[in-house]
């Protein structure tokens, strides 16, 4: 089996990637530079079509190569200008007119509550989700909440400041990237589900108390002040929409566990890979 990783240097890609190398598959990995990096196949037994591949998915120009011969495509791959969110389906529409007749597996990744909350990135992500549905492609969609790396991050510059503002009202249920990765490379190597249960953390959390206890963790004493947020974006997440539902399955390692896992002896935190040389402290 030949997997095509889009985004396989991000968040979810990265541990995607490996999880499928570590089950013996060969995985190609797209890049807009291609070249060796964690694509290159050189340090993975040498599988016959793996290493990473060049190719633009908001041009499509090298397309139609990266895809040629594979048998699923994991598209982990996610506009990053919250501006123009409907990059994420001119991405897709791309990926699809350069399979011609071919029909591999689509799995596609997506966010918990795009069909609930008011947000455009999220919207996006729905339109995403009912193309692939539409293109005739066997396909699967597997929604998440939040990865923790994403929360951390929140954490990180929201508690800059010496006065923290904090929206007030807002929840999170933050799941582990390695535990949506699992799931990812057990959906790869499965056959199409079409939309799949939710997944999402185990813990349903108030900012407001996750975000003192972060605080606290740290050994900062700062003010916390919680701000009301107007709109009817504020209000969807104010409602629980971008949370787990009743079929939604959750993971096992809660956001403070992943946090203490990253803290060194002195205090100090990992920071996720994205914040690195942006943020100090």
């Amino acid at each position: 089996m030949k997997v095509l990783v889009t985004g396989g240097t991000g968040v979810i890609g990265r541990e995607l990637v490996a999880r499928l190398r570590e089950r013996g598959v060969a995985v190609r990995v797209l890049s807009r530079r291609g070249g060796p990096g964690p694509g290159d196949g050189s340090s993975h037994g040498g599988l016959p079509g793996d290493g990473s591949v060049q190719g633009d998915l908001n041009t499509g120009a090298g397309l139609a190569a990266a895809v040629a011969g594979v048998d699923v495509i994991a598209h982990c791959a996610s506009a990053t200008n919250y501006r123009r969110p409907e990059q994420d389906v001119e991405q897709v529409r791309n990926l699809l007119a350069a399979l011609g007749g071919a029909r591999p597996h689509l799995l596609y990744i997506s966010i918990v509550g795009v069909d609930r909350v008011r947000f455009g990135y999220y919207r996006a992500k729905l339109a995403t989700e009912k193309l692939i549905a539409s293109s005739g492609l066997p396909w699967t969609t597997l929604r998440t909440t939040q990865f923790h790396d994403f929360v951390l991050m929140f954490l990180l510059l929201l508690t800059k400041p010496p006065v923290v503002p904090l929206p007030r009202g807002f929840r999170a249920q933050p799941v582990d990237v390695a535990e949506v990765a699992d799931r990812m490379a057990t959906l790869a190597l499965g056959e199409p589900a079409g939309r799949v249960p939710d997944l999402g953390g185990p813990r349903v959390e108030s900012m407001d108390e996750l975000t003192r206890w972060f605080l606290r963790l740290r050994g900062q004493r700062k003010l916390v002040l919680p701000v009301p947020v107007p709109g009817r974006i504020a209000a969807d997440f104010r409602a629980g929409g971008h949370l787990l539902g009743p079929d939604g399955v959750t993971g096992g390692r809660d956001f403070a566990e992943y946090v203490r896992d990253r803290m060194g002896p002195d205090g100090t935190i990992e920071m996720p890979y994205q914040l690195k040389g942006r943020l100090q402290g």
